[in-house]
């Protein structure tokens, strides 16, 4: 029974993480690192998908095997949350909030996550 528990909610952190690499307000990183930690308790299958996975697995493997993000990865995700910022700008408006969530992302993720080679 607790490996359904572990499987749902490494489900509901994995969701979260793919829509956080849209949604500048939802860090992507972390949420997948939990669901990797939920599925090596629980699903060989689904942890081994997710290591592998071409488009996620990296997240989980840099962290993993250097303990960081390169510098490289770092200004992608900040480039990207921005441009993110800047859409909903336009899309809905000049909004301090959002100016401030992005702030605090660029913040966390320049001094907080380790710089690695």
């Amino acid at each position: 029974m607790l490996n359904y528990i572990l499987i749902f909610f490494g489900l509901v952190s994995l969701a979260a993480g793919i829509i956080g690499i849209f949604v500048p307000v939802l860090p992507t990183t972390p949420f997948l690192l939990l669901a990797a930690a939920l599925f090596i308790r629980s699903s060989d299958r689904l942890y081994r998908w997710l290591i592998s996975n071409r488009l996620l697995g990296g997240y989980i493997r840099d962290f993993r095997e250097r303990g960081g993000m390169t510098a490289g990865a770092k200004l992608s995700a900040i480039a990207l949350m921005w441009g993110m910022i800047a859409l909903s700008a336009l899309m809905i408006g000049f909004n301090a909030y959002i100016l401030a969530l992005g702030a605090a992302g660029t913040i966390v993720m320049g001094a907080v996550i380790k710089t690695v080679k």
